[in-house]
């Protein structure tokens, strides 16, 4: 069990896991609760320091979310960032109003008090701002750190309460210094351990997992785990993990739905006979998914039946290896941004779209599910991936989803459509490999637009579809810029799908960061 040194109070900012992100970074191991955790759950967990995070209510609101006040009793420091400042600046009295002239985006930080938790950071560094809602007066025995052009009291503090609050968000990569500011609250005002690393982690759950699957009971032994292998990174280092902990009592099992990319399932097989030394189950079930897919069209639907056909597969190959009822619990590499974006188990944070692995099995699944990542960010499974000795071509593939192309054709998924996108795919990631470019961006692929346009090929008018190129630079998936490809690179992309993908006549490239875009279409 790790030690949790910094609790984050979730009040539903989309930036609320850069917070435990940037913390982790530094060594700090962090958590994030609801910001309605109850006071004994956040004394048990005996954590040195608490974060209030942003969030998008107003605190004079009706119904404004509201922690247990006991935090402020509990004798450790406390950080409002953004809504958990106007919390702090409220709760002790203070008037917080709607803000004349709202802020978004890049600010000036002027610092009128240095030193403390702004120790080391340069005045006038920029800063990421995001709020309608401004604090007009601080309470008693507060004091101004310091402002921006627009807000005032951009950062205030009561020493003697050992209680901190940003309007900024020092957790995002626009606020130049605000990973230093965030480490010097878990460092030097909380005196937290930085033991945070992928190798504790590893030895840690590795032994987890022994535990959880076998038990203390020898009888007990013979327990063995279905794993669900999509050949990315997460699955591969949660089978590894798993064949560390419990060797043959592995059953990894991948299935060919039929929405992989060319050349991906014969790739996925290779890796795990040459690399990982584990024996792979493969399952050809194309028709089983085509055939519930057809006709859909709902981005949603789509992943609610890929989803749920996964347990299916999985249960039925299951029940060819548990004649003597020996499987118990099924593995899946979900991570931290899958759950975050698909439901709000760790807060009022909005659900942005849900993942085929993740808010458990259905009711009349038999197994328990095992999720050794689930707090992880992408980096970090890397980084554990590495710890685990596997080989860095493995660990720096792409991200794919795993609804597949089925989320990156518009409209229903048939046959001749996959056929187009994977081929034009191809080319894409083969041009980025050739140029160098794919190990410079986090995520590259086609979406099937199935918008069909005039086009003219040699003396002969076409009405075709159209391939949008997407490629996008990120840290943890969390936020994302897209890439800015040499245009170059995108005129031979362009020119070697239209030419050698039968029924693409048009390619576009989109430009949309992430927010207000997803990284995915759907």
């Amino acid at each position: 069990m790790n030690c949790v040194e910094i609790l984050v109070l979730d009040f539903g900012s989309q930036y609320t896991q850069l917070i435990a992100r940037r913390l982790r970074e530094v060594g700090v191991y962090t958590e994030i609760v609801p910001y309605f955790e109850s006071i004994e759950t956040i004394k048990n967990k005996q954590p040195k320091g608490i974060v209030l995070s942003g969030g998008p209510a107003s605190v004079y609101e009706e119904g404004a979310y509201r922690p247990d006040r006991a935090i402020f009793e509990l004798g450790i420091p406390v950080l409002g960032i953004c809504y958990g400042m106007q919390y702090i600046a409220d709760f002790f009295g203070g008037s917080v109003v709607r803000a004349e002239s709202q802020e978004f985006g890049k600010a000036e930080l002027e610092l009128i008090e240095q030193g403390g938790i702004f120790e080391g950071v340069c005045d006038r560094s920029i800063v990421w701002m995001s709020h309608a809602d401004k604090v007009e007066k601080i309470p008693d025995g507060f004091k101004e750190l310091a402002k921006s052009g627009n807000t005032h009291y951009c950062a205030i503090a009561n020493p003697e309460k050992q209680i901190y609050a940003l309007q900024f968000h020092p957790e995002v990569v626009h606020s130049e210094c605000g990973g230093l500011i965030l480490k010097n609250f878990a460092l030097d005002i909380c005196k937290c351990q930085n033991h945070w690393n992928m190798h504790n982690f590893a030895q840690t759950e590795i032994a987890k997992l022994r535990e959880i699957v076998w038990g203390a009971n020898k009888e007990s032994r013979g327990a063995k785990v279905l794993c669900a292998v999509s050949g990315g990174v997460d699955s591969s280092v949660v089978a590894t993990l798993l064949y560390r902990a419990i060797g043959e009592n592995l059953i990894p099992v991948f299935v060919d739905h039929g929405l992989l990319r060319a050349g991906e399932r014969e790739a996925v097989e290779a890796m795990f006979e040459e690399h990982l030394k584990v024996p792979l189950i493969t399952i050809d079930a194309k028709e089983v998914f085509l055939n519930k897919l057809r006709g859909v069209r709902d981005p949603e639907m789509k992943r609610k039946i890929i989803g749920e056909t996964f347990i299916e597969v999985f249960e039925a190959e299951a029940k060819k290896h548990n004649a003597q009822g020996e499987i118990k619990f099924l593995a899946q590499g979900t991570l931290y941004p899958d759950v975050i974006e698909s439901v709000s188990i760790k807060g009022p944070s909005q659900t942005i779209k849900s993942h085929h692995n993740v808010g458990g099995l259905p009711d009349w699944m038999k197994f328990e599910l095992i999720e050794p990542l689930r707090e992880l960010f992408k980096d970090e499974v890397r980084a554990l991936g590495a710890e685990l000795g596997m080989p860095k071509e493995m660990l720096m593939r792409h991200p794919f989803p795993g609804p597949g192309l089925a989320i990156r054709i518009m409209g229903d998924v048939n046959e001749e459509d996959l056929q187009l996108l994977k081929k034009a795919d191809a080319i894409f990631l083969e041009e980025l490999h050739a140029s160098g470019y794919y190990d410079k961006v986090w995520q590259a692929f086609c979406v099937l637009l199935n918008v069909r346009s005039v086009g003219v090929m040699g003396d002969n008018r076409t009405y075709d579809n159209t391939i949008c190129v997407r490629a996008v630079e990120a840290i943890d998936g969390m936020t994302a810029t897209f890439a800015h490809l040499p245009h170059n690179l995108l005129e031979r992309i362009s020119n070697r799908i239209i030419n050698e993908v039968e029924g693409i006549n048009r390619v576009v490239y989109d430009i949309t960061s992430k927010p207000p875009g997803t990284i995915e279409w759907e």
